[in-house]
């Protein structure tokens, strides 16, 4: 086993947390998403989430691939939706150009 998993696996084991979505609000994606051809701005809801704030395009060839390369993380997703959706929120706006 790789030392850094002992260390502290919930970095490399982490599922999405259900009804978060913080990744599918807070950031801009620029790429063209189904039902958003020019991308979205930070802070709007992704036209592809479900009722149950659920990717629609989740193991589909047309989900854009920045969203495939999103992983959930204790350090990105937080202690909770809300301190994903800050977190998030304070990086689009340190990245912003």
């Amino acid at each position: 086993m790789n030392p850094v998993n002992r260390v502290n696996p919930v970095y490399f084991n982490m599922n999405c947390r259900p009804g978060c979505a913080a990744c599918c609000i807070a950031p801009s994606i620029s790429s063209p998403i189904p039902g958003m051809p020019q991308g979205k701005p930070a802070g709007v809801a992704c036209v592809q989430l479900d009722g149950d704030l659920r990717c629609r395009l989740f193991g589909r060839p047309e989900r854009p691939r920045v969203c495939g390369g999103l992983r959930p993380s204790a350090e990105m997703c937080g202690e909770d939706a809300e301190a994903a959706r800050a977190g998030l929120a304070l990086l689009e706006a340190l990245t912003a150009p």
